[in-house]
């Protein structure tokens, strides 16, 4: 069995429909770095009042967030869900100074990594710490592959 994806709702998103096939290399690519090869994962892009919602039913925060992510699976084979808001995210990207597709990219990376178990710490060392080094990482090579 191989790893399957689901891309849920990018017709809502047309500028991301067509970043799809980029979408999904980002997935594959750090699925792969943590050693899975077998799975399913669904990645929904949300508007960022279901993304809201999300955060507070599961994680009991009142406010958007840019990804959510659920390991469902406790054997062999990974299954995920992971949740997306390019809403949040286009606003993070113009924040940062960021193209809106190179920030929906990370989010993909980071979704996918949260799937596969991997945590990052809160407050000042979130940015330095493995999971971000890793996203990084897969987005530098991704970009120059």
């Amino acid at each position: 069995m191989a790893i399957v994806l689901h891309f849920n709702r990018l017709d809502e998103w047309p500028d991301l429909r067509d970043q799809e096939a980029r979408l999904r290399r980002a997935a594959r690519a750090a699925l792969r770095s943590r050693g899975r090869e077998e799975g399913e994962v669904s990645y929904t892009f949300v508007t960022v009042d279901e993304i809201r919602a999300l955060n507070r039913e599961y994680l009991g925060r009142d406010l958007p967030t840019d990804v959510i992510a659920f390991d469902l699976g406790d054997g062999p084979s990974l299954l995920g869900d992971v949740y997306l808001s390019p809403e949040v995210a286009a606003e993070n990207a113009a924040v940062h100074g960021e193209e809106e597709v190179r920030e929906m990219l990370r989010l993909v990376v980071h979704g996918s990594l949260h799937v596969t178990g991997m945590e990052h710490p809160e407050g000042e060392n979130r940015m330095s710490g493995p999971m971000f080094v890793l996203q990084e990482e897969l987005l530098r090579s991704l970009a120059e592959g």
